[in-house]
């Protein structure tokens, strides 16, 4: 394995892509994003595969039916990770490379699908499963005074 590991290692820094490597067979890499500050994810030899695994949100506290029929039409369009949910319910990408296939430019297409999906899609998991929390956080800014700056993607939600 150790011939993946050093492929990967060596990729990564070609990439220029913030990571640490936690052991011989376990990084994680943080993907910098705009919607979402940032998306970690870790990449895991194991014996047959290279997995990939990365958060994207917490289980929704509505509409949960919404988000999985999201989840599920978007898995059609994903290149090497798709939708899943852990056993806390809360939304993950996760996928497999065979490791045979390891190699720096899949290991960019797979992060940047990574990247594209976890970013890209956040503020519609979040429209689509906080709607009420993300109303009562703005409520709660406007009483206060606050800022709502990074509220103002939703700013149709709040009319």
């Amino acid at each position: 394995m150790s011939g993946v590991e050093e492929t990967i290692a060596a990729a990564l820094a070609e990439l220029d892509v913030e990571h640490v490597r936690y052991a011989a067979d376990q990084f994680l890499v943080t993907l910098p994003g705009t919607r979402r500050l940032q998306t970690q994810c870790w990449l895991l030899v194991r014996e047959h595969a290279l997995g990939v695994q990365a958060f994207v949100c917490r289980r929704p506290d509505e509409e949960q039916a919404a988000v999985y029929e999201f989840m599920l039409r978007r898995n059609a369009r994903l290149y090497g990770v798709h939708y899943a949910l852990d056993r806390l319910g809360d939304i993950h990408l996760i996928g497999r490379i065979a490791l045979h296939a390891v190699t720096a430019a899949e290991l960019d297409r797979v992060l940047g699908q990574v990247l594209e999906a976890a970013d890209g899609d956040f503020n519609t998991l979040l429209e689509l499963g906080f709607a009420s929390s993300i109303r009562r956080e703005y409520a709660w800014r406007i009483d206060r005074g606050e800022s709502t700056a990074n509220l103002r993607a939703f700013e149709h939600l709040f009319d």
